[in-house]
Parts: structure tokens; C-alpha cells; sequence
């Protein structure tokens, strides 16, 4: 049986947010602030925000590392065979919020699940990905975005890109406002079929593809002008963000029910946002022209 080696992954998560937080660094000018954080049923972590940067106006990468005997509601829910296991959870996640209203939001994770009980075989699993939520879209951004996701994919199998393009699709989906919550990208969870090794390194591919795909849209349009009108649509679309993590993001409700650091969870959440009721754009206007980017398509 093929060996599971907790501890590669570790290594590597720590690394990525490391690698992570110095490119964004590079591209904002400002430093991330780092808060230490310990799981007082378990395990801990390392949080990292930037706020009101030259380019982000807030942003967070983490690592998290947490333990525990039993297992939240949550992930049972779906997969009652991990009930009575001890398990182990880790993962680097990073969600940025820029200023400019020109530059898309995004987010990333890759993340380790493992759980354990004596005598049997260890359940297992990588997941993660990554997706981007413009407000302005540009078409060749979302290209290039998919391009790479694509790129990411094909080492490890002709139908995987079509396969976590359609599964983020359909996770990043709010039913309530019958839109995808932005142009997506990669999804996948519950994921060991290539078996540890290439599991692992399908997983690494993606943590380290994030800053490929989108810290070149970033370079593009960070000196991209903008004024009142486009800051206040941005605004209103973060709200979107909110509602989904709130409602439906099962990361946010694992880490709540697993007695995860609070502020941590949450840090996805953008510092503004702004509901309107019964808000409908203009005819003709760039703002209407995203809600044709809010249905899934083939890039």
C-alpha cells in the first residue's frame, strides 16, 4: 500500500503561502502581517492579512493546520464512513479583495484531509482550486485564466480540466440569484485517484499555478482608472461574494464547526460591501455586460 506522507504536505503548504505572500508583496508594495493562531482542541495556524495596499485594499493567506477525534457535521454529512476517526485537516487559502474595480477578485485553496482509526486503512483525500470574480470582465483575462488552469491540468489527465472546470461551475453557483459567482475555474475535492504521489502533485500544480493565472491580469490592470460609478458596482458585486460564503461555502461552515479561529475563516469576507434593492443596470452599460460572463461557458 502506498505510503501517505503527512508531513511532505505540511512542508509544502508552509511553503506555498510563503511563496505566495512574496509575490503579492512584490506586486503591491506592502508587507503581509502575520498572526500566529492555536486551536485549543487541536492544531493552529499561521494568518496573514495585507490591508489598504497600493494594489489591495485587502487580502489574507493562510495556513491552517487542525486535529481533532472527532469529525465536524459537516464533513460526515456527506461522507458518513469518516464518523469515529481521528482526522487532520491543512490547506493554504487566499482570497484577495483589490482596490481597483478593474482588477477581478479571487480566490484559492489546496488542501490535505486525512482521518485514521486503528486497524484500518486511512481515509484520505487533496482538494482544492481556484476562481476569479471580475466586476469589469475583459475577455482575454478570462482566457488567459482558463488558459492556465488548462496548462495546470493536462500533465495529469485529458479529461481533468473539463472535469474541476465543470465542478467549479457548479460549486461557485448561487441558486438564489441563478448566477455563478464569477467566471470560474478549477474545483475538485475528495481527490486520490492518481494515488498519493500524483494526487499530491496535482495538488502542488495548482497551489503554485495560482499567482501563473492571475498575477499577470493583476500587472495589467492595476493602473487602470476608474471613479465613483465603477467603485460603487464593485461594491455592490462584493456583496454576491459575501452571500456565498455565508450561505453555501462548505470551507466556511467546516471551519466554523471544527472550532476553527474565527477571524481567520472570515478573512475572505471584503472589507466593504454594499446591497441595493432591486438594483438593475442600464441597458448598454458595462455594467450589464458582466452578467453575460455569469452563466458557465467554454473557454
Amino acid at each position: 500500500m502506498e505510503q501517505v506522507n503527512k508531513q511532505a504536505v505540511k512542508d509544502f503548504l508552509m511553503t506555498l503561502q510563503d511563496s505566495i505572500c512574496k509575490q503579492l508583496e512584490s506586486i503591491d508594495g506592502q508587507r503581509f502581517v502575520e498572526d500566529a493562531w492555536e486551536r485549543e482542541l487541536g492544531g493552529g495556524g499561521r494568518s496573514r492579512v495585507i490591508r489598504n495596499g497600493d494594489v489591495f485594499e485587502q487580502g489574507g493567506v493562510n495556513f491552517s493546520h487542525v486535529f481533532g477525534d472527532k469529525m465536524p457535521a459537516s464533513a460526515t454529512a456527506h461522507r458518513p464512513e469518516l464518523a469515529g476517526r481521528q482526522f487532520e485537516a491543512m490547506g493554504v487559502s487566499l482570497v484577495l479583495h483589490p482596490h481597483n474595480p478593474y482588477i477581478p477578485t479571487s480566490h484559492a485553496n489546496v488542501r490535505f484531509f486525512i482521518a485514521e482509526k486503528e486497524g484500518e486503512a486511512p481515509i484520505w483525500w487533496f482538494g482544492g482550486g481556484f476562481d476569479l470574480t471580475p466586476f469589469y470582465p475583459y475577455e482575454d483575462d478570462c482566457q488567459h485564466w482558463h488558459d492556465t488552469a488548462k496548462a495546470i491540468c493536462t500533465p495529469f489527465g485529458d479529461d481533468i480540466y473539463s472535469q474541476h472546470k465543470a465542478w467549479c461551475d457548479k460549486y461557485f453557483f448561487l441558486p438564489h440569484r441563478d448566477e455563478t459567482r464569477g467566471v470560474g475555474g478549477l474545483f475538485f475535492d475528495d481527490f486520490n485517484q492518481l494515488g498519493f504521489e500524483r494526487s499530491f502533485a496535482y495538488m502542488q500544480a495548482v497551489g503554485e499555478g495560482f499567482t501563473q493565472a492571475y498575477l499577470p491580469i493583476v500587472d495589467k490592470r492595476k493602473a487602470t482608472q476608474y471613479g465613483e460609478r465603477e467603485r460603487q458596482f464593485q461594491l455592490y458585486r462584493r456583496g454576491r461574494y459575501v452571500e456565498f460564503n455565508l450561505v453555501y461555502d462548505r470551507g466556511t461552515l467546516f471551519g466554523l464547526q471544527s472550532g476553527g479561529r474565527t477571524e481567520s475563516i472570515l478573512m475572505s469576507m471584503p472589507p466593504l460591501a454594499r446591497w441595493e434593492y432591486d438594483y438593475t443596470p442600464e441597458d448598454g452599460s458595462a455594467e450589464l455586460a458582466l452578467y453575460s460572463y455569469l452563466t458557465p461557458r467554454d473557454w
